[in-house]
């Protein structure tokens, strides 16, 4: 897919209004990409590949861009990123929120506490459990299997916010870089 020939930042803005796909033994749960947040691997002290670190975990960052690379944080919320940039050079995009098309009904079911539609997925490990994805969904290709990108909205440049990331406060400088986009008054982007 030409898409991932994009440098990171571009395609992290790109992604925005794309639709996510999961097909599982539960049937199919999809979603507008509203909000993604960029990590630029050896140089950004954000990224899970800051200085090169290389681990079981983030070998997938090293492949060619359009994996899946999903990892636990706290121990309890899977989140669900896109590998991009060029082939070893581990650079992601995490997907931070989603606006539902189909499948609702099992997103209500794998997120019983959500109290509304918009809790479903406004947020990385919220859209990964709605959505079903989970630590064995890593090192998959997208387009290649059980999980997709298709087109989905028009979104033009005006629509699109840039910010601070969220939940790096370790990253010093990294924590200001405005690397996160979102689309501007969707109600279900995250805080």
């Amino acid at each position: 897919m030409k898409l991932w020939n994009l440098p990171t930042l571009d395609l992290a803005k790109e992604l925005l209004g794309m639709k996510l796909i999961h097909i599982d033994d539960d049937g199919i749960t999809s979603g507008y990409i509203v909000e993604t947040e960029a990590y630029l691997g050896p140089e950004d002290r954000a990224a899970h590949s800051y200085n090169n670190r290389r681990t079981a975990r983030t070998e997938v960052m090293y492949s060619e861009a359009g994996m899946v690379y999903t990892y636990f944080i706290y121990g309890m919320h899977v989140c669900f990123n896109i590998v991009s940039g060029p082939l070893h050079k581990p650079e992601a995009i995490l997907i931070r929120a989603l606006q539902p098309i189909e499948g609702i009904e099992k997103m209500k079911e794998r997120r019983a506490r959500a109290k509304n539609e918009i809790q479903l997925t406004n947020g990385p490990g919220k859209l990964s459990k709605a959505m079903g994805f989970t630590l064995h969904d890593n090192g998959k290709k997208l387009n290649e299997g059980n999980i997709r990108i298709e087109e989905g909205m028009n979104i033009v440049p005006d629509e699109i916010i840039s910010g601070p990331r969220i939940g790096i406060q370790y990253a010093e400088e990294a924590v200001h870089y405005p690397y996160r986009f979102w689309i501007k008054n969707n109600p279900y982007v995250s805080r």
